[in-house]
């Protein structure tokens, strides 16, 4: 992934997938509550992932 975008970016979409997958495996598992914003703001991440992948 690194020799394709710049390591700032690359540094983001990491964090981005990583924080996204560890609130949804605690939402499935039982650990947070899942609420309407909380799915939102995650769809928000990783819709942030995808565009700055996309625009590079």
């Amino acid at each position: 992934m690194t020799r394709e975008l710049p390591i700032g970016t690359s540094y983001a979409v990491l964090v981005g997938i990583g924080a996204a997958l560890t609130i949804a495996y605690a939402m499935v598992t039982g650990d947070e509550a899942v609420s309407a914003l909380k799915v939102l703001f995650l769809a928000m991440i990783v819709g942030g992932v995808i565009g700055l992948k996309a625009l590079h």
